[in-house]
């Protein structure tokens, strides 16, 4: 029977604040993009997200080359990207669905029969490469460069978001593992949106978002971003926050915004930044996009 026997939570790399070079180690491109898993089951493909929910529908170019694969059955683990003209991927533009779509594929858990997720990963990696051949819309995670160090420096020079160094010994482990390292030369999180400002002048909807990230079961309030929205994406994104209006904030400390509105913590912003401050504000926030693979619990300072 064409069925992968069991489904998996998806390994997570652990947030390191410097590159590094360890021997045994690989490090590979960073992707600026949602992660998916992909079961290939006979004819039928699932691209699965990390919260678990089916975005097949969603994706049916990458499941329609998957399907292609001669491969009976498979279980892949990667990134649903957009590629911008100097060939990084950007979450924007994912999320406003500009440009083509690819699934950069880093590790194959499972492959017509074979269980590989205990198996170090420079065997799957063997494994992948077999299976897998790169097209327009499948593709290889890239690695940069045996050291770390220097992989570091060739993600910079090209703009990457950040490098994952990967310890090649390592078994496939679900959930946080430190046998997964990154490190981010873009500063890029998710923040919880708890409330929205009255539009200005001309702008229409909503003037700019309240942020946060919780700190135990407390919201704590790390600023407001008004850019990085167009037309579109403003009334979008009013409609959902009007359904989760509330009359108290959802924040832990007072907010001097005279025209905020509130809303329960529920939507999860992918924000970029270059700093925060000593207070632990953001510095020149920029919005990319809502984030439906994470639960706003899940984000935390």
């Amino acid at each position: 029977m064409d069925k992968v026997p069991f489904r998996v939570a998806p390994m997570l790399a652990t947030l390191v604040d410097r590159p590094f070079s360890k021997q045994g180690w690989v490090f590979e491109e960073k992707y600026d993009g949602v992660r998916m898993l992909a079961y290939k089951e006979g004819a039928k493909v699932s691209l699965i997200s990390r919260n678990g929910i089916d975005r097949s529908n969603r994706y049916p170019t990458i499941a329609a080359a998957l399907a292609r694969v001669t491969a009976k059955t498979l279980l892949l683990d990667g990134e649903i990207v957009v590629f911008d003209s100097h060939k990084i991927s950007r979450f924007q533009l994912l999320q406003q669905g500009g440009g083509q779509v690819k699934y950069a594929v880093f590790d194959c858990l499972y492959e017509n029969g074979k269980d590989l997720r205990r198996e170090p990963l420079a065997v799957r990696r063997n494994a992948l490469e077999k299976v897998l051949k790169p097209g327009p819309i499948l593709s290889i995670a890239k690695r940069l460069a045996d050291d770390g160090v220097k992989a570091f420096e060739v993600a910079a020079r090209l703009g990457l978001e950040g490098v994952i160094g990967k310890d090649s010994s390592a078994s496939y482990a679900e959930g946080r593992s430190v046998a997964w390292l990154k490190v981010k030369i873009n500063q890029q999180e998710e923040f919880v949106i708890g409330g929205f400002t009255a539009p200005e002048g001309s702008r229409h909807y909503f003037g700019a978002l309240l942020l946060g990230a919780f700190r135990g079961r407390e919201l704590r309030y790390v600023g407001k971003v008004g850019t990085g929205f167009n037309e579109q994406s403003l009334g979008s994104l009013h409609k959902r926050m009007k359904t989760l209006a509330r009359t108290t904030s959802p924040f832990s400390s007072d907010i001097s915004e005279r025209s905020a509105t509130f809303i329960s913590p529920k939507l999860v912003a992918q924000i970029a930044f270059t700093e925060r401050t000593k207070e632990g504000k953001l510095r020149h926030p920029v919005y990319l996009g809502l984030r439906d693979d994470k639960s706003a619990r899940e984000v935390r300072q």
